[in-house]
């Protein structure tokens, strides 16, 4: 019995970090090489609400990915939970839920669309001058 419990005492305990989707919080967000604010700025970005996927995280810190597989580690603070998207194709707006609905505008590749809501594979979105809903195929983002 002694010898079952050191063996699992000593069998070394991962914790691996579920993936999860994330907004940027300020408008300037600074990207590390490392976990910590002794670590160099690596990037900077300069987009309040830009997706990020967290692959990875250590205390305060998480370590991000974005679309363009940049990558690095943002304190916590600059973080929130998901609340946009980025179409990775051009989609059509309509004024409804339905491909049947009036369209409302053509949203091009790579446009940073604000979720209000979500109802099966359809989202009402806003952007700078546009609100409607999209299809949520071919985004980059979670919709939960």
């Amino acid at each position: 019995m002694i010898k079952l419990i050191l063996i699992i005492l000593l069998i070394p305990s991962f914790s691996f970090s579920q993936e999860t989707f994330l907004s940027l919080k300020k408008n300037k967000v600074n990207v590390r090489y490392g976990p910590g604010f002794n670590f160099q700025v690596k990037y900077v970005y300069n987009k309040i609400n830009l997706p990020i996927k967290q692959i990875d995280q250590k205390e305060n810190f998480r370590r991000i990915i974005d679309l363009k597989n940049n990558s690095g580690w943002i304190h916590v603070s600059q973080l929130k939970k998901a609340n946009s998207i980025i179409v990775l194709e051009d989609k059509v707006l309509f004024s409804k839920p339905t491909l049947f609905s009036q369209p409302v505008a053509k949203i091009k590749t790579g446009r940073l669309l604000i979720i209000n809501k979500c109802v099966n594979d359809w989202c009402k979105i806003k952007t700078e001058n546009y609100s409607g809903w999209i299809k949520t195929n071919n985004i980059w983002g979670s919709i939960n």
